[in-house]
């Protein structure tokens, strides 16, 4: 989570009808063995990446691009894969499930690239994996954990962050029911946006509130063409829930985040499962004032101490400008995806789909994102860490072994 994560969220539903239409065909792959060891071989390592340049996805598919891009640039000056310079061919999907699935298609049957990582969000994971699958490539991939990509059951799909996507909002549960009884909110209101990211966030977290006794007292699910949030935002101030849960993308938070500002609703604690935890959009598009005492949940962040983030920070600021502060998580994921295949090829001195696949399967893997095991369907087994904004920085607050900074209840008020 993927700080997770910064996502658009506009005119996702046209794409959730096409991605529900999708059968990947089965189609013989020509020339190629996905046993075969290819580690011998001088030639370029290539793989293929399908990203959203354009689109509903392009802002984050950007993050990805950049990610897996120094991942390569940094690898290429140090040698190389076992040798081998990496050569990254990337397409764009357009945010389109069909598109993605012609991409991959193509960039292994035409492109014969040796290895493929994975796209941006869940919506055009499953249809990419499933080509993946059908080839028996490796598919590593940073940015699609919701609960459609696992319920797929592939043994050659890895999730790239510490938990499912679902398990983003965990980590906020576990803070507010840590609180003494006394001190927790009495009432929660919901508001959904219709993916198979966002929604089953809340819906995570109101199962857990509800269970424990926080009565739910608005609870409103829009579609994806949903511009103006100030009717729902409406109805949720008429409700005045003490704590306000955004199943979100990007554009839907900020959306929330400004009906509320101008309603002037400010409720004691604020959860957005993305867009809050993007650390440039977010000011840019609310007003640093207006940050203050949001709550989100992330994998990776700038001031984080984990081995190698420091000089990923410094090789990518080298690269692309800017301050840490302004770095997506998103693209720590993907160059994250690219550490387990150098990872992998240390390990066995081998770089085939079946090696990775059989290799990643065993023990634990270090990356920006934490380290890494995963089950037999690509699902992580970690955690997230809950992120808030605190006097104009995304600090982490829980659990407490890893927090810069106690959270901060309740909410300060918009600034307007």
């Amino acid at each position: 989570m993927h700080l997770h994560i910064r996502r658009p969220g506009s005119r996702r539903a046209r794409l959730l009808a096409a991605a529900a239409t999708i059968a990947v065909g089965a189609v013989a792959l020509a020339g190629c063995s996905s046993g075969s060891t290819v580690s011998s071989s001088s030639s370029p390592l290539k793989i293929g990446i399908s990203l959203s340049l354009t689109g509903d996805f392009s802002d984050s598919g950007k993050a990805a691009q950049r990610g897996y891009d120094l991942w390569a640039d940094v690898t290429n000056k140090a040698g190389g894969v076992l040798g081998r310079q990496v050569k990254l061919t990337i397409v764009d999907d357009a945010s389109s499930p069909d598109q993605v699935v012609t991409n991959y298609t193509n960039l292994i049957t035409q492109n014969k690239v040796d290895l493929v990582f994975g796209p941006y969000s869940s919506l055009l994971t499953v249809p990419a994996s499933r080509v993946a699958s059908r080839y028996h490539y490796a598919f590593i991939e940073p940015a699609g954990g919701g609960p459609s990509v696992f319920a797929q059951k592939l043994t050659n799909l890895f999730f790239v962050q510490p938990a499912p996507t679902t398990k983003g909002g965990d980590v906020f549960a576990n803070y507010i029911l840590s609180l003494p009884a006394s001190q927790r909110p009495k009432t929660a209101g919901y508001a959904k946006l219709d993916d198979p990211f966002s929604a089953p966030i809340a819906e995570s977290i109101q199962k857990r509130f509800e269970a424990a006794g926080i009565k739910t007292v608005y609870d409103q699910t829009y579609p994806a063409e949903t511009a103006d949030m100030t009717p729902i935002m409406s109805g949720m101030a008429a409700a005045n829930p003490d704590v306000v849960i955004g199943g979100s993308q990007e554009a839907d938070s900020f959306a929330q985040i400004k009906a509320m500002i101008q309603l002037k609703f400010n409720p004691k604690w604020l959860f957005e499962s993305n867009g809050v935890n993007s650390p440039g959009d977010f000011p840019a598009a609310v007003g640093i004032a207006n940050t203050e005492g949001a709550f989100s949940s992330a994998d990776w962040y700038a001031d984080s101490t984990i081995a190698g983030s420091t000089k990923f920070i410094a090789d990518y600021t080298a690269k692309y400008g800017g301050t840490a502060q302004k770095i997506d998580p998103t693209s720590a994921e993907a160059y994250s995806a690219g550490l387990l295949l150098s990872q992998v090829a240390k390990k066995t001195g081998k770089i085939d789909n079946a090696t990775i696949i059989k290799t990643l399967h065993t023990g634990t893997w270090p990356t920006l994102v934490g380290n890494l095991s995963w089950d037999q369907y690509g699902a992580p087994q970690g955690a997230y860490l809950l992120i808030q904004w605190i006097n104009g920085k995304l600090t982490t607050v829980f659990p407490a072994s890893t927090a810069q900074h106690a959270p901060v209840a309740p909410k300060p008020h918009w600034a307007g």
